[in-house]
């Protein structure tokens, strides 16, 4: 008798909603990585001329043959009807993040969704809400937790080094060319990311409640504009560089924060090029008036365990990284990471990791149990963006044939909410100037006290 053939698997229909700067970290993967296992059967955008772009550009660098459906934004519904995919990977605008990911569900796909999950606690209920009603798995794409040092961190946390973790303490400097490139966007407007508090620091928090295993519960926070927007240049003496809505054929030559859309081809192909279609700018003036978010942040965080987290955030660094302390009752550990900044343009994995490299990456650990020598660690990130995150993120994605992670990387809907929650009382105590109490704007599992406790 012969053998019966063996079957190949069937590989998981894509579905990827929004062609920004954030595609290539999914769109590449797909094509390059896991053209065996993984399809983009249709993609929806505002702009068919960004879609096009990124098209061509994986086309040409990894000689494949990806042929997708184009649908407007408008059209999703009709996508998801007519193109049946298995999955939908969401990395539009923060803001339009509910609408795609309920709907996903709601047509029983599963979801990978860009940080920040959203932007609002009622958005978030609603998410909650759908994921709870649905058949297909959710995750949040927080790629930081997949980098070589913050694993490094990880584990000797959960080893036990420091014991018990009391206290935390982060501040994460963004310099004046990352940080500066959120007030050119559309996240310099509160309604569309929520501000740097949701769309940035959901990163930081997310670290933290994975790095203590916590889930977060009080939080009073003070947030300002004190660098960026018209007044405060005028105020500063850099009034000259108020006078155009725009960079690109209006900036002075001598303004340090100019960007210039038509001598980039990301810049050029995914954002000038589709004005017409979209009427999105993607070079505003960081000193124009109408900003409307924070660029100093500080925050203080009080957990379910009864850990403490003293967090802060600015925007206009002169270098950019982070540095992370805790605290336990057998010791204390330090992290500090320092590296290029980068504009998120459309850059393939290679273009970001080669940039990194070329600016360095220093990353070290400290390690000092009580009654004993301080340990210096010196890490070396891993191969690949991010610090080596977005290759085992991606992997973990796209390939099937990998198991469940042993250091709870993968992020499901609720620890999601965990992290951009904290965002979302920080932005009410800003206003109000009182802690605020996450559980009475969205419950998240109020039995639980671990972050490992959430899907």
């Amino acid at each position: 008798m012969a053998e019966a053939a063996t079957s190949r698997p069937v590989a998981t229909r894509y579905a990827m909603v929004g062609f920004g700067g954030r595609a290539s970290m999914f769109l590449d993967p797909i094509v390059r990585d896991f053209p065996e296992q993984a399809r983009l059967v249709a993609g929806c955008d505002k702009s068919f001329r960004a879609f096009d772009y990124h098209l061509n550009r994986v086309r040409s660098a990894y000689s494949a043959k990806v042929e997708p459906r184009f649908f407007r934004d408008d059209e999703f519904s009709r996508m998801l009807t007519e193109c049946k995919p298995d999955a939908v990977i969401v990395c539009s605008p923060d803001y339009t993040h509910e609408r795609y990911i309920t709907g996903a569900l709601a047509a029983g796909c599963d979801v990978i969704t860009e940080k920040p999950m959203v932007t609002t606690a009622e958005s978030c209920r609603k998410v909650l809400e759908a994921a709870g009603r649905a058949k297909g798995r959710m995750r949040v794409a927080f790629n930081y937790r997949w980098s070589t040092g913050t694993t490094h961190v990880r584990k000797l946390l959960q080893d036990g080094m420091i014991g018990n973790i009391k206290h935390v303490s982060l501040d994460y400097f963004l310099d004046t060319m990352h940080g500066a490139d959120y007030f050119r966007r559309w996240h310099s407007e509160k309604a569309c990311s929520g501000g740097l508090i949701i769309h940035k620091a959901t990163h930081h928090f997310d670290l933290v409640n994975w790095w203590i295993d916590g889930i977060p519960e009080e939080v009073f926070g003070l947030g300002n504009l004190a660098f960026y927007g018209r007044e405060n240049a005028i105020r500063r003496g850099d009034g000259k560089w108020t006078g155009y809505d725009r960079y690109t054929g209006k900036a002075e030559a001598d303004d340090p924060f100019k960007m210039d859309l038509s001598q980039d081809d990301a810049l050029r192909g995914i954002y000038l090029n589709a004005e017409a279609e979209t009427g999105y700018i993607r070079d505003r003036n960081v000193f124009r008036p109408d900003i409307d978010i924070e660029d100093t942040m500080s925050v203080l965080v009080r957990y379910r365990g009864g850990q403490q987290l003293n967090y802060s955030l600015v925007a206009y660094a002169p270098y950019e990284g982070y540095r992370v302390s805790f605290t336990g009752d057998r010791g204390r550990l330090e992290y500090e990471e320092l590296h290029r900044s980068h504009l998120i343009t459309g850059q393939s994995d290679e273009e970001l990791a080669a940039q990194q490299k070329a600016g360095g990456r220093n990353i070290t650990i400290r390690l000092t149990p009580h009654f004993q020598k301080q340990q210096v660690i010196h890490v070396q990130p891993d191969a690949g963006a991010h610090g080596g995150g977005d290759p085992r993120m991606q992997a973990a994605i796209f390939d099937a044939s990998l198991g469940r992670d042993p250091l709870g990387r993968d992020a499901g809907v609720e620890q999601g909410a965990a992290s951009i929650m904290v965002g979302v009382a920080a932005n009410a105590s800003f206003i109000s100037n009182l802690p605020v109490r996450i559980s009475q704007l969205c419950p998240i599992k109020p039995s639980a006290v671990r972050l490992g406790e959430l899907a």
